[in-house]
């Protein structure tokens, strides 16, 4: 297993190490009973300019506003939409008014809940090209979780497939689609800019929403038949990710970037925003590439010691 991540990021490995610890509980039932934050609600809030945070205390969901309608990103469990909804309406903001809908990837924690927005709001799902199958069978195309019938999900339609440096565009807001594979093969972080942040000079500052870095127990990093080039994906991830210039960190769940201390700091003190926090966001990095190369290389000497002599 890597080497344990601070307290405070801890509670996210915790919970994939517990999806696979037990194959006769039922692994849903399992990860939200242990992680109760993937299912209580936070109180949405802006992040800055025309972003906003819509997830829960740890499945994180976030909406970007403009005047042609809205983008959402991570539709997570089934039970998520109606709290997304909620949280989007409570901003001000009208369910129907969402175009468009992202994931970071296809894990059912992350894209569960797509298929009921896409019945109430009619969006264009857009999809990274190596997720889509995934998406499309609801997990049972997924090289790990396929066979897991506790990890799997409803299909959904996929209206847009992606590829690595795609943009996607609406109203006069860009993001940007980049392939970070690993994790799942179509594993996807995406970069923006946003507008005046609360206390700030008026300027504009990047936001890093990542997928994951992170290599789940069970992962065959060597020569998994269904994933052979899984390393070298996951150390292109990692090269990709250190080239991103980061204002805002944030991503696919809030433990990776300590969303509950910051909100609770945020709230305290609205003139400052601690999601600024590009030193926090190259520490994330270095410590789930040193996690990556610790697993590989305790998986490497395994392999090693079962060769005979």
């Amino acid at each position: 297993m890597p080497r344990q991540l601070p307290l405070a990021r801890r509670s996210v490995l915790a919970s994939f190490v517990a999806l696979t610890a037990a194959s006769l509980t039922p692994i849903r039932g399992l990860a939200f009973n242990l992680n109760p934050d993937w299912t209580t609600p936070l109180p949405p809030f802006r992040i800055g300019g025309n972003l906003f945070y819509v997830g829960s205390r740890d499945l994180a969901s976030y909406l970007i506003a403009t005047h042609m309608g809205h983008i959402l990103i991570n539709s997570n469990l089934t039970t998520s939409p109606s709290q997304i909804r909620a949280s989007v309406e409570k901003l001000g903001f009208h369910w129907s008014d969402v175009k468009i809908l992202l994931i970071s990837h296809a894990h059912y924690d992350h894209c569960a809940g797509s298929s009921q927005i896409l019945k109430e709001t009619g969006v264009q799902y857009m999809v990274m090209d190596a997720d889509v199958e995934d998406v499309q069978t609801g997990g049972k195309s997924n090289f790990y979780y396929g066979n897991h019938a506790d990890m799997l999900y409803p299909p959904a339609r996929v209206d847009r497939k992606l590829h690595d440096g795609d943009q996607v565009q609406l109203g006069k807001t860009t993001l940007t689609a980049h392939k970070t594979a690993g994790h799942t093969k179509g594993c996807t972080t995406w970069t923006l800019e946003t507008a005046t942040i609360p206390g700030r000079a008026e300027q504009s500052y990047k936001a890093v929403i990542i997928g994951s870095p992170y290599v789940l127990p069970g992962y065959n990093l060597i020569d998994d038949p269904k994933y052979p080039q899984m390393a070298a994906d996951f150390r292109q991830q990692f090269a990709t990710l250190k080239s991103f210039p980061c204002d805002l960190f944030l991503g696919a769940h809030g433990g990776y970037f300590n969303l509950l201390e910051k909100y609770a700091r945020l709230k305290a003190d609205p003139a400052t925003n601690p999601f600024l926090d590009p030193q926090g966001y190259q520490t994330f990095i270095a410590e789930g590439q040193q996690a990556f190369e610790t697993e590989l290389a305790h998986q490497q000497k395994a392999r090693a010691a079962k060769r005979p002599s």
